[in-house]
């Protein structure tokens, strides 16, 4: 593909890429401020930074607009038509009719949060709701803090796992493969948690090579890597992730397509500006002219196709080589969040709060692989990590999207269901649910594991069916653990659907006895396991993703 314009565009794409840990190693602090000396920078009255000018005046006037430092990247399409088209409010805009005036900054080069809120160059900043878990504790170690007031965007389909190689089907194929990836990304959140979801022994996930690609790179240097042909996978996200799939052979692994609930963008807030009160109203009035953008973007996307080709370079340069539907295309695998969204995502009208699990669940993963500037940084509670306060009064003001929150975002079948068990699964996670011999009875202690280890993975994957399958060892008649096996599975599927009102249509009932082995019992030194361990392996409840 010769695309010499875009190619050069397309670099921008490290605009997911270089925040949080990663632009701390690579020194942007230094190449961007300097020496910092902007600690005691004043809370309110003039701004005054990279790429700021100074002002005066109510924050969010048009002598003092409310400044959000953004990415080229689709997701932010409605605020940008909510803006008038423009990176500043424009007479007649939605945001100029709520009363607010807002300035967009656009920092392909990703600085960290530290940098942003100690230079003035902006009172916001998007995040992904996992990497926000992994720089909020890097914030608050020097001296900062802000909090989340709105989710933006969900990608359903926008981040992906994909192969070019035909043998690999599902993840646990990925084994002994290699995967190109941005490190300290969500595509690299994203493997690491298919990964551990997976039916992977121990020393078959340590056989799966990932081949961090140059920062400098982007995205576009993880495609190229699986089309030169050096890797038979990549993690990302798009537009390069929609260019990939157009190489020979490419097809999707695994994605939020099914993982509708794993990554979202949010908005958070220099924590100096939005406790004081004199504000509130420029950030009320901000999440409300931005939920009116979701509206009209979804109203006419060929229009919020327009407002980023005529607001950023590389979406001007996608529209001139790739024509303007491969922009619109591109909003297919994302859900701009409008007010019910929210409201849903938050757990605000019953249910689970997606966004502060995600946040939780991140937090550990990105511990775990050495992501945090102090990696001994307290945990801080997801509930100190968003302001709730204008979601709740949006959603004061209107119960009809409450209402429409509170239902099901997908539809169950029977019927669609056997159809999406006709396909293999595409990660299968083994649980070690314990049972009295010759028992399918759950017991409080499979319960709790049921609630730590299940219950989060069908959360994350809100759109898929399931295969649920009871398992065991070689050991006994094979007709007695074939019946046993499905009664186990009917018991963990009956306490799903009636302790966590899962939709019975979504899980297919298996018993497979011992005719699906994890292990070689016959070799279990193969998993690093001894003879004990292989059989445990064996007599698991194991549960399958479903792609509709």
């Amino acid at each position: 593909m010769k695309l010499t314009a875009l190619s050069k565009a397309l670099l921008a794409i490290t605009i997911l890429s270089v925040f949080c840990a990663a632009a701390w190693f690579i020194g942007v602090k230094d190449l961007i401020l300097g020496s910092p000396d902007g600690e005691g920078a004043a809370p309110s009255g003039g701004i005054l930074g990279l790429g700021g000018s100074s002002g005066s005046g109510p924050l969010g006037s048009e002598s003092n607009p409310l400044k959000v430092s953004i990415v080229s990247f689709h997701g932010y399409a409605p605020a940008l038509l909510a803006n008038g088209k423009s990176l500043t409010t424009q007479p007649g805009s939605v945001f100029a009719e709520n009363g607010v005036h807002v300035e967009f900054v656009i920092q392909d080069n990703v600085p960290t949060l530290t940098e942003v809120f100690e230079s003035d160059t902006a009172h916001c900043s998007w995040r992904t709701s996992d990497f926000w878990a992994q720089e909020q504790p890097n914030l608050r170690g020097a001296g900062h803090d802000a909090k989340a007031i709105m989710v933006v965007d969900n990608t359903q389909g926008a981040d992906a796992i994909i192969s070019t190689d035909p043998s690999v089907k599902r993840v646990e194929d990925l084994a002994g493969k290699s995967v190109a990836l941005l490190e300290f990304t969500p595509s690299h959140g994203m493997l690491i948690d298919a990964l551990e979801s997976s039916s992977l022994s121990g020393r078959k996930k340590k056989s799966v090579s990932t081949v961090f690609i140059n920062i400098d790179e982007g995205t576009a240097g993880v495609r190229a890597a699986l089309e030169s042909g050096s890797v038979e996978a990549a993690a990302l996200w798009d537009p390069d992730l929609s260019l990939a799939m157009r190489a020979p052979g490419a097809h999707v692994v695994y994605s939020t397509k099914t993982a509708t609930n794993l990554i979202y963008d949010v908005i958070v807030c220099d924590t100096r500006y939005l406790d004081d009160p004199a504000n509130e109203s420029a950030f009320g009035n901000f999440v409300a002219g931005w939920m009116a953008g979701v509206d009209l973007a979804e109203s006419n996307p060929s229009q919020a196709a327009d407002a980023l080709a005529r607001t950023e370079e590389m979406f001007a340069l996608l529209a001139k080589d790739q024509g303007a539907q491969f922009i619109s295309s591109l909003f297919d695998e994302i859900d701009w969040t409008n007010l019910a969204d929210n409201i849903r995502i938050l757990g605000l009208a019953g249910g689970t709060n997606h966004y502060a699990r995600v946040y939780r669940r991140f937090d550990g993963v990105y511990r775990g692989i050495g992501a945090l500037a102090n990696p001994n940084a307290p945990v801080i509670n997801p509930q100190e990590s968003f302001d709730y306060r204008f979601i709740k009064a949006l959603m004061a003001q209107d119960a009809a999207a409450k209402q429409v929150a509170a239902k099901p975002q997908f539809t169950f079948s029977a019927r669609e269901r056997e159809k999406a068990a006709a396909v293999p699964a595409q990660v299968t996670k083994p649980i070690l649910v314990t049972f009295k011999t010759g028992s399918s009875e759950l017991t409080k202690r499979a319960e709790s594991v049921i609630d730590d280890k299940m219950v989060s993975m069908i959360e994350n994957n809100g759109s898929a069916y399931f295969e649920l399958s009871g398992n065991t060892d070689s050991t006994g008649g094979r007709a007695a653990n074939v019946r046993l096996s499905r009664s186990r599975a009917e018991a963990v599927t009956t306490y799903l659907v009636d302790e966590w009102e899962f939709e019975r249509a979504r899980f297919k009932v298996v018993g497979n006895g011992p005719d699906k082995p994890l292990c070689d019992e016959e070799n279990p030194g193969a998993d690093d396991l001894d003879l004990d361990g292989c059989r445990a392996m064996n007599r698991t409840v194991r549960l399958g993703v479903l792609a509709r």
